[in-house]
């Protein structure tokens, strides 16, 4: 309350305008899905393919990149038109395709860094090398928790490389506003939970005491130290956790979905399970009330899930991982009349390039031109925003920077990226730095 009144912690529900969407799921497909084999349809892949191509290489200096002769590379998956909109998808994301009328395509897209732990670190805080508040914190410091009982912001199944805990790092802000994770990459789902919610060596009204104990010693502790913000936020968290104990074992708790839910999800089936259980329980997260909810699809390796340099096959495995999941949650949250004010967000840190890398079975990086979908929340459905050029290497009309999709997703949350700054060091700081605009055309 101090920090607030000094103006360092905004006013939970003071919007700085009228907001269309009260919360955020963020599917990241980490490693770079390749937009030319999935979203982003170039007949000129197919016209030239296995034809030398002269194209300006990321992978050289920035300032002074190479053009250098690459084979062009077709898209290893057929492409056909779904919905009213007619938009293209490719083979490995039949369920998906089946919504694109409720999604929006942002297709030109770029972003900075060429490697995975800058551009990883870039979409999450907006910096490519500098510590600073991911996205996810961001949001819960500008609009507060909708559920004392819960936390604000969580990440489920989080990698520890590329960033790893500073991708769901408050940085300067109060502590209060980092991000909780939910289990970690490489460890199944079904273990993916809070640990220690529930004990077993005392009953309610022993933990009670227990507690009211703890809450007198912080107290105390507290008066002495006042405007301690670590303090301040251990403090917060001991009794968060304590009103968690009653609540989010059962939002965690998948078994009370019917088994249509759970179907929808993939869950159960061999290559959709884990996933599944990822989005199912994000879907659960958000109805009770967490502002940011972050799934990830990644691993612990420095080379994650979506980054096939020499084996474009690869990708087919992660589709199925995901395809059905991610279908399931959209179907799951216009049903429940959660889509219209939740907006999920699908995306990578980067795409791939046109052409094989090295003349072989794989496609780099590349960060300046790739897909991104985004549906509810007050984004116009069905239509494609922006495009690449004819072999999809650039972003070319309709160009999103990541600070644009950024500033877009806060101001549909009522946030204002200009005007949601903290004040550290001397000098106010946004998650947009001195960049950024809304991209007004894909508002509905």
């Amino acid at each position: 309350q101090q920090a607030m009144a000094e103006g360092k912690i905004p006013n939970p529900g003071i919007l700085h305008h009228a907001a269309k969407a009260k919360r955020v799921i963020f599917l990241f497909m980490a490693g770079g899905v390749s937009h030319v084999d999935s979203y982003d349809y170039k007949k000129n892949l197919f016209r030239d393919d296995g034809k030398m191509v002269r194209f300006d290489d990321a992978r050289t200096l920035a300032k002074t990149r190479k053009i250098v002769e690459h084979r062009v590379m077709k898209p290893l998956w057929d492409f056909k038109q779904y919905g009213q909109c007619g938009q293209q998808v490719s083979e490995l994301f039949p369920h998906t395709a089946r919504h694109v009328d409720e999604l929006c395509f942002l297709k030109g897209m770029h972003t900075e860094g060429v490697a995975h732990g800058p551009s990883t670190l870039f979409l999450h805080t907006g910096s490519i090398n500098l510590v600073r508040p991911s996205m996810g914190s961001w949001t819960n410091y500008g609009l507060g928790t909708e559920n004392q009982n819960l936390p604000g912001f969580i990440s489920i199944g989080p990698a520890m490389g590329n960033g790893g805990p500073r991708n769901y790092s408050n940085a300067f802000l109060p502590a209060t506003y980092q991000g909780t994770p939910v289990g970690r990459a490489g460890i199944p789902a079904e273990e993916a939970t809070i640990k220690n919610l529930t004990t077993l060596e005392s009953n309610p009204a022993q933990q009670r005491r227990q507690f009211e104990l703890l809450r007198q010693l912080n107290a105390e502790q507290a008066a002495r130290s006042p405007g301690d913000d670590n303090l301040d936020s251990v403090i917060n968290s001991f009794e968060l956790a304590w009103r968690m104990q009653s609540n989010a074992p059962d939002i965690l708790d998948l078994s009370q979905e019917s088994p249509a839910t759970l179907a929808m999800y993939g869950i159960g089936e061999k290559h959709t399970d884990n996933f599944g259980r990822y989005c199912l329980r994000a879907r659960r997260l958000s109805e009770a009330g967490v502002r940011y909810i972050q799934v990830n699809y990644t691993d612990n390796t420095n080379n994650p899930a979506w980054d096939q340099h020499s084996n474009m096959p690869k990708h087919v495995e992660h589709a199925r991982a995901t395809d059905k999941p991610v279908a399931g949650l959209l179907e799951d949250l216009k049903r429940r009349g959660l889509l219209e004010d939740t907006i999920v967000w699908w995306g990578s840190e980067f795409g791939r390039t046109p052409y094989a890398q090295n003349k072989g079975t794989g496609r780099d990086h590349n960060p300046d031109g790739f897909t991104v979908w985004l549906a509810g929340g007050g984004f116009k459905p069905g239509v494609a925003h922006g495009n690449t050029d004819s072999y999809g290497h650039h972003a070319v009309e309709g160009q999103v920077h990541m600070h644009d999709l950024h500033a877009t997703i806060l101001h549909q949350l009522g946030l204002d990226h200009k005007r949601l700054t903290y004040r550290y060091d001397g000098r106010d700081f946004r998650l947009t730095d001195v960049h950024g605009k809304v991209v007004k055309e894909i508002i509905s």
